[in-house]
């Protein structure tokens, strides 16, 4: 059982910043990338990037449900690029708007934490990586200096704050 309490304000705000951060450096990575790159993979047994922003959306949408009080998992066939960046997003944006109506929220929210979400976190750093691998190149940045707002879950995020290049 969990310490922190399902329905204390301050567990849904932290859970809402928690899917922004997810939203901003999942955005920063996906964004201007070809579709191409969505066909990339690094060994043939390895799975297509798509099939990894695919698992993420199903993390997410598996999240809102978790908050429902559901736990079946599902997984989606993977659709083409663009339309699986947008079932991404758009899971992010159902979570975020559960968590903001103040609706009951079943689940154990560090267990929420510890699992999806930070299954999804780890995706991103992979998709990231694997954009750099392709080709596909994209600037580092120091996210604790960045404009993450709870609430803005799109692809539509701040300019990044100062970027750097990799070597």
């Amino acid at each position: 059982m969990s310490a922190i309490p399902a329905e204390d304000p301050t567990t849904r705000l932290f859970l809402r910043h928690a899917l922004a951060t997810l939203a901003y450096r999942a955005a920063k990575t996906l964004r201007d990338a070809p579709e191409a790159f969505g066909e990339y993979r690094p060994s043939p047994d390895s799975k297509r990037v798509v099939e990894i922003v695919a698992h993420m959306g199903d993390l997410i949408e598996a999240l809102e449900r978790r908050f429902h009080g559901e736990t079946q998992w599902r997984v989606a066939q993977p659709q083409a690029w663009h339309a699986e960046v947008a079932r991404f997003f758009a899971a992010l944006q159902a979570a975020d708007a559960y968590l903001a109506s103040g609706a009951p929220m079943g689940g154990d929210p560090a267990r929420l934490l510890q699992g999806v979400i930070a299954d999804a976190i780890t995706h991103t750093g992979q998709l990231a990586m694997l954009r750099r691998l392709a080709g596909y190149k994209m600037k580092g940045e120091a996210y604790a200096r960045a404009d993450v707002q709870v609430g803005r879950v799109g692809m539509q995020q701040t300019p990044p704050s100062p970027e750097f290049e990799f070597d």
